[in-house]
């Protein structure tokens, strides 16, 4: 079955259809308009060197997916579109205004790495000959683990409807 040039382009043009009414949306949530357009300046000071940190694997030991950081704001019940890593993962703290929202997400974030350590340790086990691979990435994982807890223990709250004071 040979496609002349007349049949090729109907051929586009149903697709281009087809991509039109099935996959294109301009239904979009506000909150995905908000997360789009916001400034970076609306996010802490901190998250810029978090990124650096906990979406690379080899510093962090784990490598967070898109999927994984979605399922995560799932859980925060926000609901995050799937676009890069980082833009998903700043749209998440961008609404972090308290010690405690703080916590909560920190802790969801370790339940999907501890996930993660469980996988290696399992492999470790299985692959006695590559074990040292995967307790490099048990050491990191701990180590992540550690700073999102001293971000915590440093995180200063304020209060965003507070009078701003110049000295």
């Amino acid at each position: 079955m040979s496609l002349d040039k007349t049949g090729i382009e109907e051929l586009k043009n149903e697709f281009d259809k087809f991509v039109m009414d099935r996959c294109a949306t301009n239904d979009r949530g506000e909150d995905e308009l908000d997360a789009e357009n916001a400034d970076d300046e609306d996010i802490p000071n901190f998250v810029e060197e978090l990124l650096k940190k906990l979406l690379a694997p080899a510093i962090s030991g784990v490598s967070l997916t898109r999927i994984d950081i979605k399922r995560i704001g799932s859980e925060m019940d926000y609901s995050l579109p799937i676009k890069e890593r980082n833009k998903m993962f700043k749209a998440m703290m961008r609404h972090m205004v308290s010690k405690s929202e703080l916590q909560e997400l920190f802790d969801v974030i370790n339940k999907h790495i501890d996930g993660r350590l469980l996988i290696y340790k399992e492999l470790g086990d299985t692959f006695p000959a590559s074990k040292y691979i995967f307790d490099d990435y048990e050491i990191k994982i701990k180590n992540t683990q550690n700073m999102l807890d001293r971000i915590v223990r440093d995180f200063e709250e304020f209060d965003p409807n507070a009078e701003s004071v110049i000295m």
